[in-house]
């Protein structure tokens, strides 16, 4: 759950600090470069069970919370808005998505470790595959995915884009 939230508080937290010019030019650039900086597994590991702490005794009413604040910051500021993200300077338009990715798959995360089924919805999953295709191809492992996504392969022991 934790983990989950962070994709909403660092909007809010991002948004608080803008930067002077753009480094990131698209979501994949943001993720190759978080995961290059800021992907450690346990340092990732400890940001979300930290994150979990923070929601305290009513978790649901926190995150609706910081859903309000989030939401209600995003319509205060421009799409272009360059933000001080701790890899670069993004435009928010270009930051967002990278949310919706990490958004959709903590609540699937979440759905499989209580046993239930989840449809996101249809635009946050295009987001989320679009940025999975996009990590595919910079990290030298788009024919691995087409051909197993097609049923002629099955993808390898591990396999995977987030490092």
């Amino acid at each position: 759950m934790g983990h989950t939230c962070r994709a909403l508080t660092t909007v809010e937290a991002y948004t608080a600090h803008p930067a002077n010019r753009v480094e990131l030019e698209r979501p994949v650039d943001y993720m190759m470069r978080a995961m290059e900086s800021l992907g450690e597994p346990g340092a990732v590991a400890e940001r979300g069970r930290q994150a979990g702490r923070e929601l305290g005794e009513k978790p649901a009413l926190a995150v609706r919370e910081t859903a309000r604040r989030g939401l209600a910051r995003l319509e205060q500021i421009p799409d272009n808005a360059i933000l001080g993200v701790p890899v670069g300077g993004m435009r928010l338009v270009d930051y967002l998505p990278t949310r919706v990715f990490e958004l959709t798959i903590h609540t699937l995360d979440i759905a499989s470790a209580i046993g239930k089924e989840v449809e996101p919805p249809p635009a946050a999953m295009e987001i989320t595959l679009y940025l999975m295709a996009d990590q595919a191809l910079r990290l030298g492992r788009g024919p691995v995915l087409a051909l197993a996504t097609t049923g002629r392969w099955t993808l390898p022991e591990g396999f995977t884009l987030l490092g």
